[in-house]
C-alpha cells in the first residue's frame, strides 16, 4: 500500500506568492475570493500559477474563511512542507563557497516565533535550519504565513538535535548556544561567529535543554541595558543571527 502525500492550504498573499516562486511543492489549485482584485503580490502569484498551469478557482469568501481568517483573499492547495536533511544542507553550504552557517532551534514551540526566526535566517543567508522532530513547532501553513513565505526558500531538517550537533562538530563547526545563563556577548561578535557556525536558540521560557547547552562549545547571552531581563526567543535569535552575519561579512570584506 502506497502512502499518498497530504495536502494543505497556504494562505495570505506573500506566503502564496513565495510558495509559487520557490516551486518546491506540488501545487494543485489556487483559490481566489469572489470579487478580489489581483494587485501586486496577488497579480504576480496569478502569473506564476498560469505559467505552471495551476488551476485558478473563484470561490465565496466563506470558503477561504474556513481555511484561515487571515487568508487575504487567496489560498493555495499544496503538498506538505518538503523537509531536507543535514547532508543536503552541508552540501548546499559547500556549493555556496562559504563557511557553513546553520541555525538550530531547541524545541521552539510557538508558530509565530518559528516563522519570525525563519524569516530572519533566510534574510541573512543561513544555509539551513535544524529543528527537533518532536516537542517543537513544525513548518505548518501558520509558520509559512508568519515567515512571509521565507520558509519556502530555506532548507529545514527535522532530526535528533544532539546527534546533529555531534556531526556538525565533526565537520569543524563551532556550536554557539544563546541562553540567558551564558557569558555576555560583546558588541563586536567574537571570532567563532566568522567560520563554520551552528547557532543554537532555545525554547520560549526555558531556553536550551541542559544536554543541548552542555553540547555547545560556548554559551552566550545578549547584553541588556534596559529594565527588562530578556528578549523573546525569536527576537534574541534574530539579533544573534544578524551579529553573526555582520561578523562573517566583515571577514569576507577584510
Amino acid at each position: 500500500m502506497y502512502n499518498t502525500p497530504m495536502h494543505e492550504f497556504i494562505y495570505s498573499r506573500n506566503a502564496v506568492y513565495e510558495t509559487l516562486r520557490a516551486s518546491r511543492r506540488r501545487a494543485y489549485r489556487l483559490l481566489l475570493a469572489e470579487g478580489v482584485r489581483p494587485k501586486r503580490q496577488l497579480a504576480a502569484a496569478l502569473k506564476l500559477a498560469a505559467a505552471a498551469r495551476i488551476p485558478v478557482q473563484r470561490v465565496p469568501r466563506s470558503r477561504l474563511d474556513a481555511i484561515h481568517p487571515a487568508h487575504q483573499g487567496v489560498a493555495l492547495e499544496v503538498d506538505e512542507y518538503p523537509y531536507s536533511d543535514l547532508p543536503a544542507i552541508l552540501a548546499h553550504a559547500r556549493a555556496s563557497g562559504e563557511a557553513p552557517f546553520l541555525l538550530l532551534l531547541d524545541t521552539l514551540q510557538d508558530p509565530q516565533n518559528l516563522g519570525t526566526v525563519i524569516r530572519t535566517a533566510e534574510a541573512v543567508g543561513v544555509h539551513g535550519l535544524l529543528i527537533p522532530s518532536a516537542r517543537s513547532a513544525q513548518v505548518t501553513p501558520a509558520v509559512v504565513n508568519a515567515s512571509s513565505g521565507a520558509s519556502e526558500h530555506l532548507l529545514i531538517a527535522r532530526l535528533n538535535l544532539h546527534q546533529a550537533i555531534a556531526r556538525l562538530k565533526e565537520a569543524d563547526l563551532w556550536i554557539v548556544g544563546l541562553d540567558q545563563g551564558g557569558r555576555p556577548l560583546q558588541s563586536t561578535a567574537p571570532a567563532f561567529f566568522r567560520g563554520g557556525l551552528g547557532l543554537v536558540v532555545g525554547s520560549e521560557g526555558r531556553g536550551m535543554r541542559p544536554l543541548t547547552a552542555k553540547s555547545c562549545d560556548v554559551v552566550v547571552r545578549l547584553p541588556m541595558r534596559g529594565k527588562i531581563e530578556s528578549l523573546n526567543a525569536a527576537v534574541a535569535g534574530s539579533v544573534a543571527l544578524y551579529l553573526a552575519y555582520l561578523s562573517r561579512l566583515s571577514k569576507d570584506q577584510g
